[in-house]
């Protein structure tokens, strides 16, 4: 499933939530989260996954950009995006299908006015789907042929994958942290 052009809340166009769905995250503003006496919990939890996300892809362009510009082996650059490729796109895979089978569900009862934020979040979730497996087509051909062609096109697809991921994960906490530290999700 790919992401629609004439739809504006769709990944690859919007730049931010509507007023709409902003809802909860004006009354819950991001620079008090942390201080939120529900923050501890889930909501860290929620934070610290995706703070993991983006430093894998951190780590993937850099390694990537130090391939090129001969400051890393093949070898060892084959070995990194095995590793933390096949980290990145194994646990972005397991906690997609935990919100969409789980915890959407429930933040959709609870908060039934953000409902049109949690079907954009499925629908990212297809959307990035079809990145995911760009990227790992990608990988799996600089890990084979560790050239100067594959490893470029290999951060190309980085380059292109790394802002939709960033801010699929913004625009999902500024929907999902409010709620559960609104509701005292656990």
């Amino acid at each position: 499933m790919t992401d629609s052009t004439d739809d504006p809340l769709a990944l690859g166009i919007r730049t931010g939530l509507p007023d709409a769905l902003r809802v909860l995250a004006d009354e819950l503003p991001r620079a008090g989260w942390e201080s939120h006496p529900g923050f501890a919990g889930l909501a860290q939890f929620w934070m610290e996954r995706h703070l993991l996300f983006r430093r894998l892809m951190d780590a993937l362009q850099t390694d990537a950009e130090a391939r090129l510009d001969g400051g890393m082996s093949a070898q060892d650059h084959a070995a990194r995006v095995q590793r933390l490729g096949g980290m990145l796109v194994g646990t972005l895979h397991e906690h997609h299908g935990v919100e969409d089978a789980v915890y959407f569900p429930q933040m959709q009862g609870m908060e039934p006015r953000l409902l049109r934020g949690f079907e954009m979040l499925d629908r990212d979730h297809h959307a990035l789907d079809d990145w995911l497996a760009r990227f790992t087509t990608a990988a799996n051909t600089a890990i084979r042929q560790p050239d100067r062609d594959a490893v470029g096109a290999f951060h190309g697809e980085l380059a292109r994958f790394a802002p939709l991921l960033s801010r699929h994960l913004e625009d999902e906490e500024d929907l999902v942290v409010p709620v559960i530290l609104r509701t005292g999700l656990r």
